[in-house]
Formats: C-alpha cells, sequence, structure tokens
C-alpha cells in the first residue's frame, strides 16, 4: 500500500532521539487544548493534570490493541460533557461506572463485529453519513477556536464597547494570527524539511514570543488590555511557605507531583462515605454516593452518547486511513481491534486519569499537515503526558500558552477536519435527492445546533427536573441515518433495488491520492532529491 508521500511511515522511527522528543511534543501540544478543556468545562480545573495522565495511558492502550498500527491519540472526550454533568452528581465513582458502561458499548460492538463483519456498519451508515458527519465536527468546533483567537487569557476585566463588557481583543487576534501564518509558512515553504516536521511548534513558539511582548508592556504599565498571557497558574506553583503573596489555606507545590485522578479519589469517597469537596463545589446536585438508582441513571447517560461516538470513530479511523495510505478499518488492525483500543482506552483513561477519551480529530491533523504518521511518535507523546503530569512547574508553564494562540492552531486543525469530510463524500453524487437530503439534514441540523434532550426526572407538578442532552452532532447523525433509511425504504417500495453496502472506505486508498497539506510540494521535493 502506498504512502502518500509521508515523511514518516507508520513503523519507522524519527531518527536521533532528539527528534523523536521533538516530534512526540509536537503531538502533545497539538492535543492540550483540547484535552484540558474537559475538566475545565466541568468545573474541576484541578483535573487538568489527571486529564493528562489518562490520554496518556488511554493512547498506550489503544496502541496495543491496535498492535501499533494505527497513529492517533487519544483525549478527553467532548462527546461526554452531558454525561459528565450527571455522573458528577454521584463524585468520582459516579465517573468511573459511566466510563466503564461507555468503554463496554465499544467492547459489544467489537465483539458483534468479530462474528458478523462490517458490512451492516457500511449500510447503517455509508460515506454519504459519515462524510459531513466529519465535516460537522471540524465546522461545530469553529466559534470554539474564533472565540479564542479574541481572548485575552491574562485580562481581568473584558472590554468596554458602548459601555457593554465584550469578550474580543485585537492584540490576541493578533497573536493568533501570527501562530496561524506562521504555522503555514513552515508547512509550505520547501527549503527547510525540518519546519516542515514542527510547524506547530514554531507556531505556537512565535505566537507565544509576541504574546509575552505585548502582555510585559501590559503588566508593567497595568494595561489589562495587553495581558494576552496569565501567568497565574506558574507564579502559584512556586509559592512557597512563609511567602507573604501565599494566602492561608493555599496548596503549596512541590517540583513532583502525583495528579488527584479518579481511582484513588472515589476509593477516598468510598472510606470517607462522602463526596469528594472538588466535586462538590463544581455540581450543584452533587453529595450523594452512587447508589442503585444512580448506576441506572448514569447508564442512561452514557449508553447512548457511546453508541453515537462510534460513528465519529469510525470516521477518524476512515479520514486516518485515507492520510496513511492503509485501511485501518477493513484491513488492519480492522475495526474490532480499534473500538477495543478505543474503548479499553477510555475505561483506563478514566480510572487512572480523570474523563472518557476518544480518537483525537487533532491528532490526526496533525499527522495530515506534518506528514509524520509514526506510531513511535504517538507512543512517545503518550509518555511525555505520563511524565508531564506529575512535574507541576511543566504543566502550569503549558497552562500559561495563551488561548488566542491555541486559537491560531485550531484553526488549522479545526479546518483540517471539516475539509477532510467534504472529501470524504466528493465521490458522491449529490445531484440524486436522497443524497442531497441525507447531507442538508445533517449540515442544517448540526450547524443549527439542534439537540435532543431526554427527560428522565419529573416532579409531581408535571416539570422537568433532570434530562439527558444528546450533542447537536450526535442528533445530526441519528437524523441522517433515519433520512437515509426512510427513503431507501421507499425507494425499495417504489421497486428500485436495494444498493449494496458500500465499503467503510469512502473512496479506494489509490497510490497517487493525496490528503494532507503539502503533499504536491512533497512530491515536488522527493523528485529534486
Amino acid at each position: 500500500m502506498a504512502n502518500n508521500n509521508l515523511i514518516y511511515d507508520v513503523q519507522d522511527v524519527p531518527k536521533p532521539f532528539g527528534k523523536l522528543l521533538v516530534f512526540a511534543f509536537q503531538q502533545v501540544l497539538a492535543i492540550m487544548a483540547a484535552t484540558i478543556a474537559v475538566p475545565t468545562i466541568t468545573g474541576l480545573s484541578v483535573q487538568i493534570p489527571a486529564a493528562i495522565l489518562g490520554a496518556g495511558i488511554g493512547t498506550i492502550v489503544y496502541l496495543l490493541f491496535t498492535k501499533f498500527k494505527s497513529p492517533v491519540f487519544l483525549g478527553s472526550s467532548f462527546a461526554f460533557l452531558s454525561s459528565l454533568s450527571v455522573a458528577i452528581c454521584y463524585g468520582y465513582l459516579g465517573i468511573i461506572v459511566g466510563s466503564i458502561f461507555a468503554g463496554l458499548v465499544y467492547v459489544v460492538l467489537a465483539i458483534i463485529i468479530h462474528f458478523a463483519g462490517t458490512k451492516w456498519v457500511s449500510k447503517l451508515m455509508p460515506p454519504v453519513i459519515i462524510g459531513p458527519t466529519v465535516a460537522l465536527i471540524g465546522l461545530s468546533l469553529a466559534g470554539n477556536a474564533m472565540g479564542d483567537m479574541v481572548t485575552a487569557s491574562g485580562a481581568e476585566t473584558l472590554t468596554l464597547i458602548n459601555g457593554a463588557p465584550v469578550n474580543y481583543n485585537l492584540i490576541s487576534l493578533l497573536c493568533g494570527l501570527v501562530t496561524f501564518f506562521t504555522i503555514i509558512i513552515c508547512s509550505c515553504q520547501k527549503r527547510f524539511k525540518s519546519m516542515k516536521l514542527i510547524p506547530f511548534i514554531i507556531g505556537i513558539g512565535a505566537g507565544y514570543l509576541v504574546a509575552t511582548i505585548f502582555s510585559a508592556i501590559g503588566y508593567g504599565a497595568k494595561v489589562e488590555y495587553l495581558k494576552i498571557i496569565d501567568w497565574s497558574p506558574l507564579v502559584d506553583n512556586f509559592k512557597v511557605l512563609g511567602d507573604s503573596a501565599a494566602k492561608a489555606g493555599d496548596k503549596v507545590q512541590a517540583f513532583l507531583t502525583y495528579p488527584d485522578f479518579a481511582l484513588i479519589e472515589a476509593i477516598k469517597e468510598i472510606v470517607n462515605k462522602g463526596v469528594n469537596a472538588d466535586i462538590l463545589k463544581a455540581s450543584d446536585n452533587a453529595g450523594q454516593l452512587l447508589n442503585g438508582a444512580g448506576v441506572a441513571e448514569v447508564a442512561l447517560a452514557f449508553i447512548p452518547v457511546a453508541l453515537v461516538v462510534f460513528a465519529e470513530h469510525i470516521a477518524d479511523h476512515k479520514n486516518l486511513s485515507s492520510i496513511i495510505g492503509q485501511d485501518l478499518v477493513e484491513g488492519e488492525p480492522g475495526l474490532k481491534r480499534t473500538l477495543l483500543g478505543d474503548g479499553v482506552g477510555s475505561i483506563a483513561g478514566t480510572v487512572f486519569g480523570y474523563c472518557p477519551n476518544t480518537t483525537y480529530g487533532e491528532s490526526v491533523g496533525c499527522v495530515a499537515i506534518t506528514r509524520n504518521a509514526s506510531v513511535a511518535t504517538i507512543f512517545m507523546a503518550a509518555c511525555m503526558c505520563i511524565v508531564l503530569s506529575f512535574i507541576s512547574p511543566l504543566m502550569c508553564l503549558l497552562r500559561t500558552i495563551p488561548s488566542c494562540v491555541m486559537g491560531g492552531v485550531c484553526l488549522t486543525l479545526y479546518g483540517f477536519i471539516a475539509v477532510s469530510g467534504l472529501k470524504m463524500f466528493k465521490h458522491i453524487d449529490l445531484g440524486e435527492n436522497k443524497n442531497l437530503f441525507v447531507v442538508s439534514a445533517i449540515l442544517i441540523a448540526g450547524i443549527g445546533g439542534l439537540s435532543i434532550q431526554i427527560p428522565y426526572a419529573i416532579e409531581g407538578n408535571g416539570l422537568v427536573t433532570k434530562t439527558i442532552q444528546i450533542t447537536s452532532i450526535a442528533t445530526a447523525l441519528i437524523l441522517g441515518i433515519v433520512t437515509y433509511a426512510v427513503i431507501g425504504a421507499i425507494e425499495k417500495r417504489g421497486g428500485k433495488n436495494e444498493d449494496k453496502p458500500e465499503s467503510l472506505m469512502a473512496a479506494p486508498v489509490e497510490a497517487d491520492n493525496t490528503y494532507e497539506v503539502g503533499a504536491k510540494e512533497a512530491a515536488e521535493t522527493n523528485q529534486d532529491d
């Protein structure tokens, strides 16, 4: 199978060792923003080190199950945010039980595929459904990336426009654009091959440097508008006993520490017969240890979402297959192994971390843009995350990377996800009503924010008090599947022969196919060499 002009193929190991470390660190930076966002959104920012640790452990488990043939990183899943909001009410034990339910869904699906094959999957979710769903993932994240690009992380007050506070900062936008264009220049230039392999590190470095200059002026002149970087995590980390800046009750950080991962915290809750104090602060409804009713509630919150994330799993691996020129879904290691790796890796990532994991589109995008598909790089990135989670100053330093700089990075990564989804159904005839209706339903429902909220707790007066929310992407996918099935049934009743199930690959992986940024330039460079 062709490698589509990859600089490093799947089984290649970058040498010397220092180069491997640099490439791995770039993968860490690519997944960092999304991985730490989940504990932040759920109100448990203290669990950021645990989320990083869990991502590293989950990725290693995934690589073991896939026999080190699939170069993708696992990180905190946004799809389970609403599920976590339910589980968090029952403390860390609720989170662990929820992740087990989600992981078992993947295990059961893998067993079914082992005995029944993948034809039923390709019939249920053909490229006309998977393609726009992948595109939707990138498009749905666009708002987050653009919001980050105009946010000053260090500013304590918002910009006032006509007397109203607005979260917009022009200097932040400048830093984000510096990051974005630096990545473009490094990826597209032909003179320095090494720059093509580490565009994100160079881009983040350039953006951080510009942000540092403005922030230094801002803090020195006490101008809030120029405080782009928030250095407080790093400053707080080095507070020592007796420091006049340290307040009573402040946690004094050591150089080496251990993350408060879910398993240990759950054991503490059981022994103390009470929910963790941080959980109590994060959720107004928290405080009850997991019981029989709670298990049912958590199961209802996680299982439906896991079924939908199954489609995202297929989409990520189809996309990655096209990039590396090897069919990971119907070939080696195969869908059953990738599902087992994802499911068991997610459970392990939660038990030894904080939240369920999933394969990351950001990681796939990094592989595509850098043309480095080395599994050794992914493995080293996972090991690096594990080590970093125990080194407090380095974790705090990574947390000081401003939102606007990461927004510039995400502008490229999320854009790649969207475009790769569009490529998946470029061979589909959209002039046919069946395909047109399916694609339209998925894109409009997803971009429009249509979600399904299932009530599961109703008071005596008839008011709904608790709901489980299925995200807009998941809802759009479900709508697409139903639309495809309805139109297929209508056509079948009309006498049209049922379509033969399509391959899970949107198009065959051909030797001359190019899917990543800079492939044409790479071919020209190879000819010159």
